[in-house]
């Protein structure tokens, strides 16, 4: 391998010499042409739409969720089905913004269960601390034991365990 490199160098150096100190300039179009590679670009990458975008809406194929994550299961899979038509799966479950929870008024953590865990990270400014974690549950509010916040759980629809298992599976 080094003795064809070796000889194929020699040639262009002998080439060179022979018309003259000028510069030998190729581009990359005209090596691959020489070369009998002209149907590849001379970029090694080319663009691709993201998949779920505006761009990728002019495909006439519809996607599916197999088409941009095989693997999505479950909630991820209902999440990644509704972002392709064009609707949000948790609307109806922002995660919870507004003033201190107090006892009068109590924060609202809403969920499709009975009981949800939920971080409180305080206050603002020197009532902010680290996360504390903590199970919320249906008609118990929490108090969350370092800043005093008030929570509450609002349970959207029917609501349940979340641990509950069907009848049908015995372990």
């Amino acid at each position: 391998m080094w003795r064809r490199a070796s000889s194929h160098l020699q040639t262009l150096a002998g080439q060179w010499w022979r018309s003259g100190p000028q510069l030998l300039c190729l581009s990359a179009q005209d090596t691959l042409q020489s070369r009998g590679l002209a149907s590849i670009t001379s970029s090694p990458f080319r663009k691709t739409s993201p998949l779920l975008s505006s761009e990728s809406d002019n495909v006439p194929t519809k996607k599916k969720v197999e088409d941009v994550m095989p693997i999505a299961t479950g909630h991820e899979r209902e999440e990644l089905e509704g972002e392709l038509e064009g609707t949000k799966r948790f609307t109806d479950m922002d995660s919870p913004v507004g003033p201190f929870g107090t006892k009068e008024t109590p924060a609202v953590v809403k969920s499709y269960y009975n009981k949800r865990i939920v971080g409180c990270p305080g206050g603002e400014g020197e009532d902010e601390h680290d996360v504390v974690w903590f199970w919320l549950e249906k008609d118990k509010p929490h108090e969350c034991p370092v800043c005093s916040q008030y929570f509450v759980l609002e349970v959207i629809g029917e609501g349940g365990d979340p641990e509950a298992h069907s009848d049908d599976e015995h372990h």
